[in-house]
């Protein structure tokens, strides 16, 4: 159990009843402590990286890292690619080994996303990888993606007539919630999680979940979701335990990067346990094939 395609993890997830997470990483220090994280849990686990950190480290670099990484642990682990509307980075990354895409055309008008929806999921499935797709825009900006006004917005028959036509993997519809931290409480659409399950089986991602609480993620969980991302709150426990060591040494005089990294695997290992405990995924990894 090492390297998984994502939409194996998925599928699993839902037909058993819980959700994956699916966390972003920002260099190799994250990774690391979100696999380690996902090997105390013996969980499955989504690597995901946005645009900004696919050209800030290098696909090659992260690739490499990945292999490493995933190929030397105890449990399956995928990796994804989030966000993105730019489809020259989708063919690098598939070049690069990622395990799926979600290609982000929530900008384009219907048609428009729905062609090219068509043209990516074909690339993807050509080299084997799986193709998550959004084409009405989740509120919130993420890594320089998104808006943060609701701009594209369809029913739920045409969101699976879309999928279904294009041969999409997984479906990221609006549910509620945001991206980034909620400046307001958010009204969560559970009940469009199920009317989209008795549409279609196809899988159903639930975009922006930091912020919400255990009792939020079990509802959309029980009414369908097995996929869930998690961004901000892990930026926030690498930041804040940055910050923090950064205070003590400060105070101390003694300055050495090794420890304020073993603080930062420590925070963000944490926060990666608490939310696999809150998806129901924890011990889930035997029941996964690689």
């Amino acid at each position: 159990m090492t390297i998984a395609k994502t939409v194996d993890l998925v599928v699993a997830a839902k037909r058993a009843g819980y959700a994956v997470a699916a966390v972003n990483i920002v260099d190799d220090l994250s990774m690391r402590a979100i696999i380690a994280a996902a090997e105390q849990a013996q969980s499955p686990i989504i690597l995901q990286t946005s645009v900004k950190t696919v050209k800030s480290m290098g696909a090659e670099i992260i690739s490499g890292i990945y292999q490493h990484a995933a190929g030397n642990a105890s449990v399956p682990v995928a990796l994804h690619l989030d966000h993105c509307p730019d489809r020259s980075v989708i063919t690098e990354v598939i070049r690069h080994g990622w395990t799926s895409v979600l290609f982000d055309a929530s900008d384009r008008p219907l048609q428009q996303a729905w062609d090219e929806t068509r043209e990516v999921v074909a690339e993807c499935h050509a080299a084997g990888i799986g193709v998550e797709s959004e084409i009405e825009n989740i509120v919130g900006v993420e890594d320089g993606v998104g808006s943060d006004e609701a701009t594209h917005s369809y029913s739920n028959a045409k969101i699976v007539e879309v999928a279904d036509d294009t041969g999409t993997d997984l479906l990221a519809p609006a549910l509620g919630t945001a991206h980034g931290l909620y400046k307001a409480s958010p009204v969560l659409q559970y009940d469009r999680v199920a009317e989209i399950g008795r549409l279609t089986d196809k899988p159903v991602v639930l975009h922006g979940g930091t912020g919400l609480s255990p009792e939020d993620f079990q509802r959309f969980i029980d009414n369908g979701v097995a996929k869930i991302n998690i961004s901000t709150t892990i930026k926030l426990a690498y930041m804040h335990a940055a910050r923090d060591h950064i205070a003590k040494a400060e105070q101390t005089g003694k300055w050495e990067p090794v420890k304020m990294f073993d603080d930062i695997n420590a925070a963000v290992q944490a926060t990666v346990i608490e939310h696999i405990g809150e998806f129901g995924s924890k011990g889930a990894a035997g029941g996964v094939s690689a």
